[in-house]
């Protein structure tokens, strides 16, 4: 199976995915008008089957899942939240574990936290 991990931002949107086992990570989008055109690309790319939405607790947990109850109105795939806690904070640590240049940090490390929910599940 093909899996689809999204770290949901009020800007951006992580995306990472997995084919055979293997955990890739896609560019992040922006969380505009064009958002589930732009999933709805990447899940017909990269055949994806199961989506899991990074979620956390308090308020933005709540604004996440309102995300992915819209996410499943809009896409006929299953949908599993995962508990996201500190993933940014593994993700801060492969980024500078393999030296990227600070000017990429805000590019990558919301993909880099959907992979490391990925691998949570997957892993």
């Amino acid at each position: 199976m093909n899996y689809l991990a999204i770290d949901f931002g009020t800007k951006r949107i992580g995306l990472a995915y997995s084919q055979d086992s293997i955990i890739s990570t896609l560019p992040a989008i922006k969380n505009d008008p064009e958002l589930i055109k732009n999933i709805k690309k990447v899940i017909n790319e990269y055949h994806i089957d199961k989506i899991y939405v990074g979620i956390s607790e308090g308020v933005f947990g709540e604004t996440t899942q309102k995300f992915v109850t819209y996410l499943g109105s809009m896409i006929r795939l299953p949908i599993d939240t995962v508990e996201e806690a500190v993933s940014t904070i593994e993700a801060d640590t492969i980024f500078k574990k393999n030296k990227k240049s600070a000017k990429s940090y805000h590019q990558l490390i919301d993909s880099i936290s959907a992979a490391v929910i990925l691998n949570r599940v997957i892993g």
